[in-house]
Protein backbone atom coordinates (compact mmCIF):
# COMPACT_ATOMS: atom_id res chain seq x y z
CA UNK A 1 0.00 0.00 0.00
CA UNK A 2 1.43 3.52 -0.91
CA UNK A 3 0.83 6.07 1.19
CA UNK A 4 1.94 9.86 1.38
CA UNK A 5 3.99 11.47 3.97
CA UNK A 6 1.41 12.82 5.42
CA UNK A 7 -0.90 9.40 5.60
CA UNK A 8 2.09 7.59 6.70
CA UNK A 9 2.51 10.14 9.36
CA UNK A 10 -1.52 9.66 10.53
CA UNK A 11 -1.24 6.09 10.50
CA UNK A 12 1.93 5.68 12.85
CA UNK A 13 0.23 8.44 15.13
CA UNK A 14 -2.82 6.05 14.96
CA UNK A 15 -0.75 3.06 15.80
CA UNK A 16 1.33 4.75 18.69
CA UNK A 17 -2.71 5.70 20.42
CA UNK A 18 -3.62 2.44 20.04
CA UNK A 19 -0.73 1.17 21.99
CA UNK A 20 -1.26 3.63 24.59
CA UNK A 21 -4.98 2.36 24.86
CA UNK A 22 -3.73 -0.86 25.50
CA UNK A 23 -0.70 -0.13 27.66
CA UNK A 24 -4.38 1.09 30.17
CA UNK A 25 -6.45 -1.88 29.05
CA UNK A 26 -3.44 -4.06 30.30
CA UNK A 27 -2.80 -2.20 33.25
CA UNK A 28 -6.62 -2.52 34.23
CA UNK A 29 -6.26 -6.08 33.93
CA UNK A 30 -3.60 -6.96 35.93
CA UNK A 31 -5.36 -4.42 38.73
CA UNK A 32 -8.15 -6.27 38.98
CA UNK A 33 -9.26 -8.71 41.33
CA UNK A 34 -12.29 -11.29 41.66
CA UNK A 35 -15.33 -10.06 43.03
CA UNK A 36 -15.11 -12.73 45.55
CA UNK A 37 -18.67 -12.66 47.51
CA UNK A 38 -17.79 -12.77 51.96
CA UNK A 39 -21.42 -14.56 52.41
CA UNK A 40 -23.41 -16.12 50.42
CA UNK A 41 -27.12 -14.50 50.74
CA UNK A 42 -29.91 -17.06 50.50
CA UNK A 43 -32.49 -15.97 47.51
CA UNK A 44 -35.23 -14.79 50.09
CA UNK A 45 -32.57 -12.73 52.00
CA UNK A 46 -31.71 -10.93 48.65
CA UNK A 47 -35.01 -10.19 47.73
CA UNK A 48 -35.76 -8.82 51.04
CA UNK A 49 -32.96 -6.38 50.75
CA UNK A 50 -34.20 -5.10 47.57
CA UNK A 51 -37.54 -4.80 48.82
CA UNK A 52 -35.35 -2.74 51.96
CA UNK A 53 -33.81 -0.58 49.61
CA UNK A 54 -36.82 0.05 47.49
CA UNK A 55 -38.41 1.32 50.45
CA UNK A 56 -35.90 2.62 52.59
CA UNK A 57 -32.63 3.78 50.46
CA UNK A 58 -30.18 1.94 49.86
CA UNK A 59 -28.20 3.86 51.92
CA UNK A 60 -30.07 2.96 55.17
CA UNK A 61 -30.20 -0.51 54.51
CA UNK A 62 -26.32 -0.84 53.68
CA UNK A 63 -26.01 0.73 57.07
CA UNK A 64 -28.32 -1.29 59.10
CA UNK A 65 -27.61 -4.75 57.65
CA UNK A 66 -23.42 -3.62 57.90
CA UNK A 67 -24.50 -2.86 61.88
CA UNK A 68 -26.69 -6.69 62.17
CA UNK A 69 -23.28 -8.41 60.96
CA UNK A 70 -20.84 -6.82 62.99
CA UNK A 71 -23.31 -7.09 66.01
CA UNK A 72 -23.71 -10.88 65.21
CA UNK A 73 -19.80 -11.76 64.38
CA UNK A 74 -19.41 -10.28 67.84
CA UNK A 75 -20.72 -12.73 69.67
CA UNK A 76 -18.29 -15.20 68.08
CA UNK A 77 -15.14 -16.05 70.09
CA UNK A 78 -13.03 -14.41 67.22
CA UNK A 79 -10.52 -13.56 69.81
CA UNK A 80 -10.05 -16.71 70.96
CA UNK A 81 -9.76 -18.10 67.53
CA UNK A 82 -7.01 -15.90 66.23
CA UNK A 83 -5.30 -16.49 69.69
CA UNK A 84 -5.01 -20.09 68.79
CA UNK A 85 -4.65 -19.89 65.21
CA UNK A 86 -1.48 -17.93 66.54
CA UNK A 87 -0.40 -20.34 68.70
CA UNK A 88 -0.35 -23.35 66.40
CA UNK A 89 1.41 -21.25 63.69
CA UNK A 90 4.32 -20.51 66.65
CA UNK A 91 4.39 -24.02 67.33
CA UNK A 92 4.67 -25.28 63.70
CA UNK A 93 7.54 -22.59 62.82
CA UNK A 94 9.41 -24.15 65.89
CA UNK A 95 9.03 -27.72 64.86
CA UNK A 96 10.82 -26.74 61.59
Amino acid sequence: MKLSKVENQKLSDSIDHMQEALDVFIDLYNQSEDDVFHVKLEDDVIELIHKAKHVLGAEIVNQKVNTLIKEVLSFLPLYEISEQTAKNHDEENKAT
